[in-house]
């Protein structure tokens, strides 16, 4: 199996399979590539290919088009179904106009190429332009996949002391190649840090790729972070690419990392320190050159303490600590956050605001903002699209009495919940009774959290995982 180039200053090394019926060509091609840096695999047959092709990744196929039983153009079709952003380069012993037609129609091979004295020459070529493609359409796809990757420093606004502090951490462990661990409560902007320390690093130019562990149930997140081989499991029908493979060269950040299972967590170790994935349903592992930033909302000292994150993984990812500090503890730079998303939302709700009243900011100013710069955005932006005049006026979140009710179990719904312990003469139904409760603290949670569920969970002691499990299971999201 096979993995994506890794490009250099000298060239690109590629992942190959060569499908030759003639042995001696296949030697040639295999000694020659292998010289240039490639991985090289080779078989005798179309059959043997498209074998391969069910149970790997390959960058680049070379096939020759006449070969007994299955050939070239057999071997492209089945690579185009089963791996289509592989280059396929079709090559034959005589000119073949019919053949070359051929295959046009059925994929479009990157390359034609007729045997020859000079065939390793124009087949090192070729490659050399597929992988130029290549390279190029993955990194559109990771710069599609996360159209905002282009931040920079001036996106995280503010001139507070702790903000400038962080801006010059971020300067400084940019140009390293080391792992980065980013600490922060929800909402204070880690993946704004992600981003920057990728931006200001010599991997710029390349993927930045984003992944929420905790919003993907184990075996989804496997698939989704190493890739997969056709028929893997139910509905893998062809080869698919990990986002490790995606973001090579680049970075990948891993949001929620506390969230992400034990069994999990062994995996992630073993790619960061065998710096290689292996697809689900592979068998062969793939080298990957990410640098990987990693971000978490919860103590994982704590965590690791009560044997619910691995300690090894710990120390891997928290090579360099960068933490981010909550809105409560630059309060200066409230009124600068501020005009940045009246800014933002104002005209795309055609509105002109030209001030802040002074009260409102004041009031900003004061409130403590739990959920940090995500939840100050979202008052603000709320309230431009309420103002009618020039002068915008913004209303600092309250508790409400439910809420407080709430969280002492008590209130909650329409039903009275008996205190704990309690039950009467009648009796009571456990299961609805249950129900209520864990419906009321959700609530509460909620409530508390002003919608953050990472901190919900937080608040009731719960994994991010188990609130989501609830939260669908009482349909409240």
């Amino acid at each position: 199996m096979m993995g994506s180039p890794t490009l250099g200053p000298e060239g690109s090394v590629a992942n190959i399979l060569i499908c030759d019926d003639e042995r001696s060509i296949c030697e040639m091609l295999d000694i020659a590539l292998r010289r240039e840096g490639h991985r090289v695999e080779t078989v005798n047959s179309g059959e043997a290919a498209k074998r391969k092709l069910d149970g790997g990744l390959y960058d680049v196929i070379v096939a020759d088009i006449r070969m007994p039983r299955t050939n070239g153009i057999e071997v492209l079709r089945h690579a185009h179904r089963v791996s289509p952003d592989s280059a396929v380069i079709l090559i034959t012993a005589v000119d073949d106009y019919e053949a070359a037609v051929e295959a046009v129609k059925a994929g479009g091979a990157t390359d034609y190429i007729r045997k020859s004295p000079a065939l390793v020459d124009e087949i090192k070529l070729a490659i050399k332009r597929s992988l130029e493609k290549l390279t190029l359409d993955r990194q559109n796809f990771a710069f599609k996949r996360d159209a905002a990757s282009r931040n920079s420093l001036d996106n995280i606004v503010g001139i507070s002391p702790a903000l400038e502090k962080l801006k010059q951490t971020i300067r400084t462990v940019a140009s390293t190649q080391s792992t980065v661990l980013v600490f922060g409560e929800s909402g204070t902007g880690k993946e704004l840090v992600a981003r920057a320390v990728h931006v200001c690093s010599p991997r710029a130019a390349d993927p930045f790729v984003s992944i929420n562990c905790g919003a993907f149930p184990e075996t989804l997140l496997e698939s989704e972070l190493f890739g997969y081989v056709k028929g893997a499991f139910t509905g893998a029908n062809q080869n698919k690419r990990g986002l490790f493979e995606v973001a090579d060269r680049g970075t990948i950040f891993l949001d929620e990392i506390s969230e992400m299972a034990l069994s999990m967590q062994v995996k992630l170790l073993r790619v960061l320190q065998e710096r290689s994935v292996r697809p689900v349903g592979g068998t062969v592992e793939i080298p990957i050159d990410v640098r990987v930033v990693a971000a978490t909302n919860r103590d994982l000292d704590k965590l690791v303490a009560e044997h619910a994150f691995r300690e090894d993984l710990y120390y891997r990812l928290n090579v360099i600590p960068i933490v981010v500090p909550p809105l409560r503890e630059r309060r200066e730079d409230i009124p600068l956050l501020v005009h940045h998303f009246v800014k933002k939302y104002a005209p795309a709700a055609g509105k002109n605001i030209v001030q802040l009243n002074r009260d409102s900011l004041e009031a900003l100013c004061a409130y403590d903002w739990p959920g940090n710069v995500r939840q100050l955005e979202n008052a603000v932006e709320r309230a431009v699209a309420l103002e009618t005049g020039d002068q915008l006026r913004v209303e600092i979140p309250v508790e409400k009495a439910k809420a407080r009710a709430m969280a002492a179990g008590v209130g909650g719904g329409t039903t009275s919940v008996p205190a704990a312990g309690a039950l009467t003469p009648e009796g009571l139904d456990m299961e609805k009774y249950v129900a209520e409760i864990e419906v009321s603290l959700l609530r509460s949670a909620l409530e508390q959290s002003h919608g953050v569920q990472t901190r919900a969970a937080d608040l009731l002691k719960i994994s991010y995982r188990s609130f989501r499990h609830l939260m669908k299971k009482y349909q409240l999201q």
